[in-house]
């Protein structure tokens, strides 16, 4: 015969609702020594989570849903959904995602996924952008990853851009840089973010717009990494130029790949003559760039576990939008 909730609460003298607290994490409050002797109770007795009967109670099941925009093709993906899926385990729950792409509009994934009845919803998109979310369906997501609603009626987790780019900025230009180019990623949000970081440091040291080159990584209006590159192309103009830079800001990891190889066709030394850095801190380019690259690398794990501790506090948090840190990753390019 299966152990019950009840008969756990017979056997440590408290209430059915706290053993539920202490093992489908419900609102009762308890002592930590309190929770750890249910949860050996229940191990010892054989219990085993009746799913079915849990989400009839409850109205829901122990599951967290993630429309992914794109977000799979992503090589940051696994950040984002290590963070949020380690979370939601430690609460004995579980991730689930369903892909948005193609011909599937955001109101059908959303309403396939409330089938499921879980205990709350997240969107996370590829890239840091503005997302149209329906307006009947912002109630139905908790909060989102790596983008914002366009009408900010739901909370949101981004990347603090600007505030990355300042601190990398600064970087250089504490390393005695002063001649700084910016190889940036046109038609983003990201890059737009990040040129204002960039200038704003510039700005604050008091270096002039000589020393301040912001330049399109692609030849297209919004940057691919199919699209056609222009990296080569400026680095060999600016080499060649009357005013040469010490230091070159890519505008990811991929960008900061192709600057190694052009200032190496110019004879350029890395970082003796010019110096280099990136952002996103893709560890398979960035690490193995001769020199590794000087990169500030992407709070997509920090996000992912954020998530989960707002889509399962008790109180919903209030509408905003927060952004979290990049971590600078110091490496010998700079």
């Amino acid at each position: 015969m299966t152990a019950s909730l009840n008969d756990i609460a017979a056997r440590a003298g408290v209430s059915v609702k706290t053993v539920s607290g202490a093992l489908h994490g419900g609102s009762a409050r308890m002592s930590d020594e309190t929770r750890q002797r249910i949860k050996e109770i229940a191990e010892e007795l054989g219990y085993v989570t009746n799913f079915a009967a849990r989400s009839m109670r409850q109205g829901w099941m122990p599951l967290v849903g993630l429309v992914a925009d794109d977000l799979i093709t992503s090589p940051f993906a696994t950040e984002i959904i290590r963070g949020l899926d380690g979370a939601v385990r430690a609460a004995d729950m579980a991730v689930f995602a369903m892909t948005l792409g193609g011909h599937r509009s955001i109101a059908s994934i959303l309403d396939e996924m409330r089938r499921f009845r879980p205990r709350a919803i997240a969107y996370a998109a590829m890239y840091h952008k503005s997302v149209d979310l329906p307006p009947e369906f912002a109630d139905a997501v908790g909060v989102m990853i790596n983008c914002r609603d366009a009408n900010d009626r739901v909370t949101s987790l981004v990347p603090d851009e600007t505030g990355a780019a300042l601190e990398i900025t600064n970087y250089l230009i504490d390393a005695g840089r002063r001649n700084i180019a910016f190889i940036n990623l046109p038609g983003l949000l990201a890059g737009e973010l990040r040129e204002l970081g960039f200038r704003q440091a510039l700005d604050q040291a008091d270096i002039d717009g000589a020393g301040a080159i912001v330049l399109p990584a692609v030849s297209k209006a919004i940057y691919s990494d199919r699209a056609h590159s222009l990296v080569s192309a400026h680095v060999h103009a600016m080499m060649n130029g009357s005013r040469r830079p010490d230091a070159i800001l890519c505008g990811n990891d991929r960008v900061a790949m192709e600057v190694y190889a052009a200032l190496r066709r110019t004879g350029a030394s890395i970082p003796d003559d010019v110096a280099v850095a990136s952002f996103d801190n893709q560890v398979e380019i960035a690490s193995r760039l001769d020199p590794p690259l000087t990169t500030m690398a992407l709070p997509h794990r920090a996000m992912g576990r954020q998530a989960a501790q707002i889509l399962l506090a008790e109180d919903r948090v209030p509408v905003g939008v927060q952004k979290l840190p990049f971590q600078l990753v110091e490496r010998a390019s700079v």
